[in-house]
């Protein structure tokens, strides 16, 4: 025969009546007021052991109610298995609890009817605030955001024409960067393997890759350029990859605006049998640590991943105390980090 045993939460009134006290003063020495509304500190003590010892956790939905926040942040990524992105959520998380806030981590898989499901859905759980890398699509929960005026911070990706704060790197000029370097280095016919072309970011990419090349008198060849559909990518990149090598047998570089695509292509290098740590000249944005063994000649233009962590929280928390203390809009904050080059001579 089954025994059911039903789980009775503690409450502030059990605290009181066990040791003897009102539940005023056990809630203030529980809140943290305990000094401010002069407890003695015996009693503090007395009351943190019995709430230990009967295991009593806040409830939090109520508290919530009592000082307007739930201490909660919402993050949504394109992808949780990016390691860009885990890293960058790794941060996050990691300096929101400074601040004892907790992280809700959703992925949009770069659907846009998801993301929207995904803010919406968060916004019911009532978070403090937002953390987004936007799909390029249907701005229309975002915007309503924004209009609400509730605490929101775009990172990686975002809408230039919306009045939101960002954290982004300096794309263009890494990109411009790393092209120019691989010119430098002697080579000409330089393929640029990018995706999801809509996105700005991406866009500011392929521009660096272009100025470097106007710059240094290299006519753009169109047929070095793949975009490839960021849906079956594995599948695409082949497909785009062989059309480069048919079109332009004398490519000699390859430059990979994320990192993605580059471990990709050196998938596809290894099958053909290609020595392609020494026949090409090799440039990604960001990189990830299999490129040591995989591609140690590798250019890479690194996102600083602490810095856009940091900032982002910092900006977020900032917003929710303005919100809260009914402090009139600031001027939003568009933040561009530098990246860390690492070129190989």
């Amino acid at each position: 025969m089954y025994q059911i045993t039903t789980y009775m939460r503690i409450l502030l009134k059990d605290i009181a009546e066990k040791l003897n006290l009102s539940i005023t003063t056990v809630s203030w020495v529980l809140s943290g007021q305990a000094d401010k509304k002069g407890i003695s500190k015996a009693t503090q003590e007395l009351v943190k052991k019995c709430a230990e010892e009967m295991d009593y956790q806040p409830n939090l939905i109520a508290r919530s109610l009592n000082i307007g926040r739930t201490k909660t942040i919402g993050l949504i990524l394109p992808s949780i298995s990016d390691d860009f992105y885990s890293s960058v959520a790794r941060e996050i998380e990691k300096k929101a609890s400074e601040q004892d806030y907790a992280l809700m981590i959703a992925s949009s898989e770069a659907n846009v009817e998801k993301e929207d499901n995904i803010l919406r859905m968060f916004r019911a759980k009532g978070v403090d605030g937002i953390i987004l890398a936007p799909t390029k699509g249907s701005k229309v929960e975002i915007e309503r955001l924004i209009k609400n005026n509730f605490p929101l911070v775009m990172f990686d990706r975002f809408f230039p024409e919306l009045d939101a704060d960002s954290v982004i790197i300096d794309n263009k000029e890494s990109s411009y960067q790393l092209t120019k370097h691989l010119i430098n280095r002697g080579y000409r016919n330089i393929a640029l393997i990018t995706t999801n072309p809509h996105l700005t970011t991406m866009g500011n990419r392929c521009d660096g890759y272009m100025q470097a090349l106007e710059e240094a008198g290299i006519k753009l060849n169109l047929s070095l350029i793949a975009n490839i559909p960021y849906k079956n990518y594995e599948k695409n990149i082949v497909k785009a990859l062989d059309s480069i090598f048919e079109a332009v047998p004398e490519v000699d570089g390859f430059f990979f605006t994320t990192h993605i695509l580059a471990l990709e292509a050196f998938l596809y290098f290894n099958n053909k049998g290609m020595n392609f740590n020494e026949d090409f000249g090799l440039a990604s944005i960001h990189s990830v640590s299999t490129f040591k063994i995989l591609a140690p000649k590798i250019n890479v233009a690194e996102m600083p991943v602490v810095e856009i962590g940091e900032n982002i929280v910092d900006i977020l928390l900032k917003d929710i105390e303005n919100r809260d203390s009914g402090q009139e809009i600031r001027e939003r904050l568009k933040i561009v980090l530098p990246c860390t080059l690492y070129l190989n001579n």
